[in-house]
């Protein structure tokens, strides 16, 4: 795990979800190439030296579950996830009603728990959840403020920018 390099004071990582695959390990990037998330405008810039090499719109964490704001890393690249509720424990495998749709890419991981209400029910979630950028079968939460912490994207959107990141890519989550 790379700790962040900056941490807002409430980390909001929420019931992120838990994920089960097999991480892919790459080298550490030698590229100038960086990840920018705007909460605010809900999209996602891939940056290559300084420069916009592809935009996306994303789904972000919702008031009281927001995206962690800082600068971190991505931790964690797994193609076909299994989801696993935080709470619960259900796990769901791999497919197309699988919450994190075909790629999980992994940037902060947070082991204080997490306790809150979520629009619906008050979640208690116990040990460490995380927060990455996945794909949803839920399109129309695109562009929306809805999510657990995690940033969602269209799933032909989140396996673009899969084979675009590597173990290390420097992502910034701006308020």
């Amino acid at each position: 795990m790379v700790a962040p390099l900056l941490v807002a004071p409430l980390l909001a990582a929420a019931a992120a979800p838990a994920v089960r695959g097999v991480e892919v390990v790459t080298a550490t990037p030698t590229s100038t190439r960086e990840l920018v998330l705007d909460r605010r405008r809900r999209q996602l810039l891939v940056l290559e030296q300084g420069q916009e090499l592809r935009r996306f719109p994303v789904a972000v964490g919702r008031p009281g579950w927001e995206t962690p704001e800082g600068r971190f890393r991505v931790q964690e690249l797994v193609p076909d996830p299994a989801w696993e509720h935080p709470v619960t424990g259900e796990t769901v495998p791999p497919g197309p009603a699988n919450p994190l749709g075909s790629r999980w890419i992994g940037f902060h991981r947070d082991c204080r728990g997490r306790v809150g209400f979520n629009g619906s029910e008050h979640l208690v979630v116990q040990g460490c959840v995380s927060a990455g950028f996945h794909g949803t079968p839920n399109r129309s939460s695109v562009g929306q403020a809805v999510s657990h912490g995690c940033v969602r994207l269209f799933d032909e959107h989140v396996r673009e920018l899969f084979e675009l990141v590597q173990i290390g890519t420097p992502v910034t989550v701006l308020p």
